[in-house]
């Protein structure tokens, strides 16, 4: 998840609401996780792709904000590591202390019902707050359930985008567009075999899945990064916008909608027709994702008015923190609803899940206004003075 703002091209200010829109989803999505017994009856069934979307969008954010000035020699390699520690880290950091807080205070047990020793959380935290993943059925594998980062489970898509990152320095941003484009249709193949094999792609998150981890990350990454050149090279260029200009203008409304409607959309074609699940999964990734950046993209040269600017700013603020504090307070809920041996259902507790959303959503924008943009200020601040 990234957001990066540079004096030289116009910023993308919708980018960033969708952003906050796919985080609010991810929210819904966990919610609804610990009453699932199955990946088939859960209740905001695709909520999980909102993490392919962030992919997508760091893509194409990266490409646009860094392409030109690495290659110009503007930023260094330095200096790009050390701009996306500022962004991404101080929350990397607040989410582990937050897990450890709230770990104990959700009964402290992993899966098998066990109490966890003090010692083994401390030693997860270590590894956590540096991103080192957790290997399964270790000391530091707290929960049990075989998580890289158990203090905090989504983590697993930071690391995922440290290594984009890595990789985008040493390798990607100097491939000619046409390799980029060939490397970008392999990866697809690839994640749409893997897709429609097993219905679902909810992979990533434990260390043995490392290798199917990393085709989910790449495909929408390069497929981000390639829009980002197509899309800067028709400015340069002085073309057209492709999209009508009612599109354009109400392209956030449209794109959020797309979210909100395709997003929770129930499991496709039952446990018997897996591939059908597959297909909708694989046709979200590969072209719905786009074609939502490049009109939001689009969308974002339209003039808007100040209340529109500050609710689309005040969204792509609160996403990141809201993805990196919300799984941890899941802890607590999923304590109270006795997962995972759940005797409840949704419409019987909504309101103490619906509480918890909203402390999340309220968590998250102080801790954007008192910690994660106080920090960010300061380490800018500091970059420009070397």
């Amino acid at each position: 998840m990234t957001s990066e703002r540079i004096a030289s091209k116009p910023h993308l200010i919708l980018l960033d609401a969708l952003r906050g829109v796919a985080a609010l989803i991810v929210i819904w999505y966990h919610c609804y996780e610990g009453f699932a017994t199955s990946i088939i009856d859960q209740g905001c069934n695709h909520g999980y792709l909102a993490v392919d979307f962030f992919f997508i969008l760091s893509g194409f954010v990266i490409g646009y904000a860094y392409d030109d000035r690495m290659r110009e020699g503007r930023v260094s390699t330095k200096g790009f590591f050390r701009r996306r520690l500022t962004r991404l880290h101080p929350m990397v950091v607040f989410g582990v202390v937050f897990g450890v807080i709230c770990f104990p205070a959700g009964g402290g047990k992993n899966w098998a019902g066990d109490t966890v020793p003090i010692r083994y959380v401390m030693l997860a935290m270590l590894l956590n707050l540096f991103l080192l993943p957790v290997i399964p059925g270790t000391k530091a594998d707290v929960r049990g359930n075989g998580e890289m980062f158990p203090l905090n489970g989504p983590h697993w898509s930071l690391f995922f985008e440290y290594i984009g990152n890595i990789l985008y320095v040493l390798l990607l941003r100097k491939l000619p567009t046409k390799i980029l484009a060939s490397l970008t249709v392999v990866l697809g193949a690839v994640l749409t075999y893997m897709t429609i094999s097993t219905g679902y792609l909810g992979i990533g998150w434990t260390l043995p899945d490392f290798l199917p981890g990393m085709v989910r990350m790449l495909f929408p990454y390069c497929a981000g990064m390639l829009l980002a050149r197509c899309f800067m090279k028709r400015n340069e260029e002085g073309r057209a916008p492709l999209l009508p200009a009612f599109v354009r203008k109400h392209s956030f409304l449209i794109c959020a909608a797309l979210l909100l409607i395709l997003l929770p959309m129930h499991f496709i074609g039952g446990e018997e027709r897996l591939w059908v699940n597959g297909l909708y999964v694989s046709f979200i990734i590969l072209f719905v994702f786009p074609i939502l950046i490049w009109t939001a993209a689009e969308g974002s040269g339209c003039t808007l008015s100040e209340r529109q600017r500050k609710a689309a700013a005040l969204l792509g603020d609160v996403s990141y923190p809201l993805y990196a504090i919300h799984y941890p307070v899941m802890y607590i809920v999923y304590q109270y609803i006795g997962f995972p041996d759940v005797d409840r259902t949704m419409a019987e507790v909504w309101p103490v899940v619906l509480s918890a959303a909203v402390f999340c959503i309220i968590l998250a924008w102080l801790v954007m206004k008192f910690y994660d943009k106080p920090l960010r200020q300061h380490g800018m601040r500091l970059l420009k003075d070397r």
